[in-house]
């Protein structure tokens, strides 16, 4: 029987829920994926090295390669607020929110797209545009507002069979 020193193994199946990451603008935004990563690392109680591997492993395409090119990343003293900053200055949302709430205004269910997923498009925009601040009434305030709004843009923008069900129901 081996007598060395017990090990903590970790639950490294968890890495499955920390999606993969590629920085187009059709995924999801970078905070999606510290979020993820975030959470996963929690539950498995991983250390910071670990989180910040698991999340390398999860790059690709434009991510995986900004990653390989850059010095900061290689560090020996990297730390996942370091690791969060350098992506977060690279791949932040670089349109306005004028565009973004243009975007949400005209959003319209594409052909072959569910309403559950045409709503996380949709919520997707709205967080983009949501005011922050740190009092907690106000922020109240504008996250009940821009749920009417969502909500408004949202059964506008339905199309074919849902948006009958959606107006049926909201006459009775």
């Amino acid at each position: 029987m081996y007598g060395g020193p017990p090990t903590v193994r970790k639950d490294l199946s968890l890495i499955s829920l920390v999606p993969k990451w590629s920085s187009l603008d059709s995924g999801d935004p970078i905070e999606e994926f510290f979020t993820s990563t975030e959470g996963a690392a929690y539950i498995g109680n991983w250390e910071e090295s670990d989180q910040i591997r698991i999340a390398v492993l999860k790059l690709t395409d434009a991510a995986r390669l900004f990653y390989n090119v850059c010095p900061e990343l290689h560090e020996k003293n990297l730390t996942w607020q370091m690791f969060k900053s350098v992506f977060s200055q690279r791949f932040k949302d670089t349109h306005t929110d004028q565009h973004n709430f243009m975007r949400l205004q005209t959003a319209r269910q594409k052909k072959n797209e569910s309403p559950k997923q045409f709503a996380d498009r949709c919520r997707t925009l709205s967080r983009k545009i949501m005011c922050k601040t740190c009092d907690p009434v106000s922020q109240s305030i504008h996250c009940e507002n821009a749920e009417r709004i969502l909500l408004a843009i949202f059964v506008a923008g339905l199309t074919g069979t849902p948006v009958k069900q959606v107006r049926y129901a909201g006459s009775s």
